[in-house]
């Protein structure tokens, strides 16, 4: 665990003396994603000093009207049209909304998460019996989720449940809403890993160290593996599925489900059947498709909770660039 979190603190250290990475712009680098970290943390400190329920409340609202004008309202109505080839145009406009509604209560309750995770009034646990700290305490453990209900609480009610959670997880590229994440994630993880070639070594040691995973993993890899979603090949990280074969890591399949304004269920289910024929490509496809199977599943049953927004099919449609003048570019 110690380990996983030194190297943590060596990528935050390389990289803050590093300076401006490779292809970045130095408008990019310095001035908006500046702008943008100003914005981000204004906004943390202003609602972190409202109560938990308006804050959720008030952010639901702002996205659920200003999110159907963003681009992003294509690739998700595309998205969901494409799953859901039964749902018309005025049931989609319906899910969308609640999903705008659902990322701006996530957003609005980020100040707050600690209280939510805390306050067992907010958050109903549903678990089969036996998943306790204790009798996996020498076990190597990966809890995966999905972008349902407010993900980033699921990790922190792990913690908060006696699991010694290291947290596996996408950097934002803005590099000041990553500090204010860490920052606020590290009250939950033991440890937290970046995902990429970078952060497994670290992977890999809090496993043989019999330690706990939290991931997610319904966002696309280009490098990954095709296993089907929605009857779709997506691009999929077979990570899970080879922490399972070679360190005999055992998968909890955990979601987090928005009930009610800012009051919660978490389901964790029985353990994945990991498939184990000898032949270890195969073992890892067909046990990736069990886990989209869950995944399918979890979305079918609240898809107005889940982040349509996300390129996660080849055919999902790209955002579109702006043309920038060539003049700009040669002064990069």
């Amino acid at each position: 665990m110690t380990q996983a979190a030194d190297a943590n603190k060596g990528r935050a250290r390389s990289a803050a003396a590093g300076g401006r990475p490779p292809g970045r712009s130095w408008w990019r680098y310095w001035v908006k994603d500046t702008a943008e970290g100003a914005l981000v943390y204004a906004i943390y400190a202003v609602f972190r000093h409202l109560p938990l329920d308006w804050s959720s409340a008030f952010w639901g609202w702002v996205l659920r009207r200003v999110g159907p004008h963003l681009g992003a309202q294509r690739r998700a109505d595309a998205n969901l049209a494409a799953c859901f080839p039964e749902m018309g145009p005025q049931d989609r406009r319906r899910v969308l909304a609640g999903m705008w509604d659902n990322l701006g209560r996530v957003i609005g309750e980020y100040p707050h998460n600690e209280k939510i995770w805390r306050n067992l009034a907010r958050i109903e646990v549903d678990a089969p019996e036996g998943i306790t700290p204790e009798a996996y305490a020498h076990v190597p453990t990966v809890f995966f989720s999905a972008h349902l209900g407010n993900w980033e609480i699921a990790a922190a009610c792990g913690y908060e449940h006696g699991f010694p959670v290291s947290l596996v997880f996408r950097p934002p590229n803005n590099r000041f809403a990553d500090r204010l994440i860490r920052r606020i994630r590290r009250r939950y993880s033991v440890a937290e890993v970046p995902k990429g070639p970078e952060g497994i070594r670290a992977v890999v040691r809090t496993l043989r160290q019999k330690g706990t995973l939290a991931i997610l993993i319904d966002q696309k890899m280009n490098d990954g593996i095709a296993v089907p979603l929605f009857g779709r090949p997506a691009m999929t990280s077979p990570a899970i599925a080879q922490f399972a074969l070679k360190q005999k890591a055992v998968l909890f399949p955990c979601r987090i489900v928005r009930l009610k304004g800012a009051h919660f269920r978490m389901s964790v289910e029985p353990a994945v059947e990991v498939v184990r024929t000898g032949d270890d490509t195969r073992d890892v496809y067909d046990t990736m498709v069990r886990v989209h199977a869950i995944l399918e599943r979890w979305i079918r049953e609240h898809p107005d909770q889940w982040l349509w927004i996300h390129a996660r099919w080849p055919d999902s449609p790209r955002r579109r660039k702006k043309s920038r003048p060539k003049a700009e570019d040669g002064g990069r």
